[in-house]
């Protein structure tokens, strides 16, 4: 026969202790749920998150003004060169279907064969 543990339900009173000791600082969530028999520190995580005042588990970046530019700067850059090489793909699949289609056209049923020969060098 299975035992079902009877659930546990916790005073507010009690939660926001367990967070204020938490936020002071020297203990951790594990130390905390076993010092208060607390089954998950799932709970502790969500207590934190209703009754904390912040300090806990977020992180706070300091930048200066030049590096929060630099960082702007370079994910323009970065989007700029995806729209690039999303150009240059597609400017490269229509070239490759051109190929195809010219050398239909002249008649050439091997296409690599003829890219091969030419080497890419164009012929006048």
């Amino acid at each position: 026969m299975v035992q079902i543990k009877p659930a546990v339900r916790y005073s507010e009173a009690y939660k926001m202790q367990v967070v204020r000791e938490l936020e002071s600082g020297g203990v951790n969530m594990a130390r905390l749920k076993r010092k208060y028999g607390i089954g998950s520190a799932y709970s502790i995580q969500r207590w934190v998150y209703k009754y904390g005042n912040g300090s806990h588990g977020k992180v706070i970046r300091v930048q200066e003004p030049e590096e929060r530019d630099e960082r702007e700067q370079l994910k323009r850059r970065v989007r700029g060169l995806e729209r690039s090489l999303a150009d240059a793909q597609l400017e490269l699949a229509l070239e490759r279907q051109y190929t195809v289609l010219a050398c239909r056209r002249a008649g050439i049923e091997d296409v690599e064969g003829f890219k091969k020969k030419a080497g890419g060098k164009v012929r006048i």
